[in-house]
């Protein structure tokens, strides 16, 4: 009389599968066996597997945004570059890919005029970090001045500002 095992079936099927490991399996067939010819380029599967940083380095560069990425990461690492006393006074506000200049804001102009006299280090620091070319000139701005128009509607004049002497 046959078991009503439910086990018994895969334990049988187990014990196959290992005794046929242990003489060394069936041989395999020529279909099993993998291609030598290198896998076809293209979109699709069988492309071999490319590292995040280098597939986002080629697009930067077939795209022509290696420059704006440089100065993207130097303003994720502005206080690391130039340092966290510099960076606490000193912000990049922009850059200008056509003219490969590097806009900075000051909250001072004791620090807009210290910032330009440090003008040749930090544009060595900055072809260091970003590469040759990518910043060729730097403008340094002082804090802004606060807007004196409020409302819709303005008066000619010099308003306000006619009491400072």
């Amino acid at each position: 009389m046959a078991s009503s095992d439910p086990i018994d079936p895969a334990k049988a099927a187990l014990e196959r599968a290992r005794a046929a490991a242990r003489s060394g399996g069936p041989a395999p067939s020529p279909s099993n066996k993998r291609s030598t010819a290198p896998p076809p380029r293209g979109t699709g599967f069988g492309r071999d597997p490319v590292l995040v940083g280098e597939a986002v380095g080629d697009v930067l560069a077939e795209r022509g945004w290696k420059p704006q990425a440089a100065v993207g990461a130097l303003t994720g690492r502005w206080s690391e570059i130039v340092g966290p006393d510099i960076a606490a006074h000193v912000a990049v506000e922009g850059y200008d890919a056509e003219k490969t200049t590097l806009l900075l804001r000051t909250d001072s102009t004791a620090w807009a005029t210290q910032v330009r006299l440090l003008l040749p280090t930090l544009m060595a620091r900055l072809s260091e970090e970003l590469g040759p070319g990518t910043v060729t000139s730097v403008t340094v701005l002082g804090p802004a001045a606060p807007s004196w128009v409020k409302g819709l509607r303005t008066v000619p004049g010099r308003g306000p500002r006619d009491t400072y002497g």
